[in-house]
């Protein structure tokens, strides 16, 4: 509300200066052609009448009508700086951003650094999505007014420029004008970054699963045994240990002498706490054991894990003196 009516009191400022400028000329023209100023004084009554109307539907939101009144004031003149500040504020709510620029435009020929036309200025251009030159704007307010610098920094997070606005960020910190604004600017941009690093390990990760998915096709194609240790490795790497034991069990259908392949579907099944099913693979898969200590060794331990699973003391124990008898060889 205070800012509706700080905007009303601005625009009477214009107004009120342009009507002074128009009636000073209008004076001067009066002279030199002989004519009273009685027209004039009745043109600038009409004008203001108009004006304010506009304005009063601008604040309701009666864009159109707004327009309509503001076009009565432009045909009693064309020069004023207000009128082509509201015209352009209202065509802007409606969405017609040409006509909003060139009435924008227009205003700033006569006062190029008014801060209030670049500032609509730039509203327009990020109702557009034009960032670039909405940049450029906010950079002549920086330079009339300091404190616009915290929309400079979300103009350049708007434009993924974020190594400039944490430059900013720096130099607007180093100048003590920082602001509780600039601070969440600073901490989207920490978090961001945060974000970004996980993104850029997830990309890590599906670019491995691109190289599965060629793995896997491969092996579908040749039925591969070399394939398929790769993808039981990065099963078993990836803690992927349903995917571990299907794999490792449709390997086993292809090849059911390689005790590999038994080991590696009893320990997923320990690991998903389905310990009879982990026995029944494991000493299926340890009679495939010849002449490998540390295979034979692996087995031993996925037992005395299932053993201990399904709380058979007697066979852990068993299971343990085997463990202990091997290593004793080694």
């Amino acid at each position: 509300m205070y800012r509706g009516i700080l905007n009303i009191f601005i625009v009477f400022g214009m107004v009120f200066i342009s009507t002074i400028s128009v009636a000073q000329n209008n004076d001067l023209q009066s002279i030199l052609t002989g004519e009273k100023g009685q027209n004039e004084e009745m043109n600038s009554l009409e004008f203001q009448e108009h004006f304010f109307e506009a304005l009063k539907f601008s604040t309701t939101n009666n864009f159109k009508k707004a327009i309509e009144e503001l076009e009565v004031c432009y045909q009693i003149d064309t020069l004023n700086l207000a009128v082509e500040f509201e015209f352009s504020k209202n065509y802007l709510a409606l969405q017609k951003y040409n006509e909003a620029t060139i009435f924008i435009d227009k205003a700033l020929e006569k006062e190029s650094n008014n801060r209030y036309l670049l500032k609509h200025k730039v509203a327009i251009l990020k109702a557009q999505i034009n960032y670039k030159e909405a940049i450029e704007i906010q950079k002549k307010l920086v330079l009339i007014k300091p404190s616009y610098s915290n929309e400079l920094v979300l103009l350049y997070i708007q434009n993924k420029e974020y190594d400039k606005a944490e430059n900013l960020i720096d130099e607007i910190e180093k100048k003590a004008l920082g602001t509780l604004k600039l601070r969440r600017f600073k901490a989207y941009l920490k978090t961001r970054k945060k974000y970004n690093d996980k993104i850029v390990e997830t990309s890590k990760i599906s670019s491995k699963d691109l190289n599965i998915d060629t793995l896997i096709k491969k092996y579908n194609e040749t039925k591969d045994y070399k394939i398929l240790l790769e993808i039981l490795s990065y099963d078993l790497k990836s803690g992927l240990f349903e995917k571990l034991y299907l794999d490792s069990k449709a390997g086993i259908e292809l090849y059911p002498a390689q005790p590999i392949l038994y080991q590696l579907s009893g320990f997923a099944l320990n690991k998903l706490n389905r310990y009879d099913e982990a026995i029944e693979m494991l000493t299926i898969g340890i009679d495939f054991v010849f002449d490998n200590n540390k295979m034979e060794l692996n087995y031993y331990n996925e037992l005395i894990i299932s053993y201990e699973g399904i709380n058979n003391k007697e066979l852990v124990l068993k299971y343990k003196q085997k463990a202990e008898k091997l290593k004793g060889k080694n």
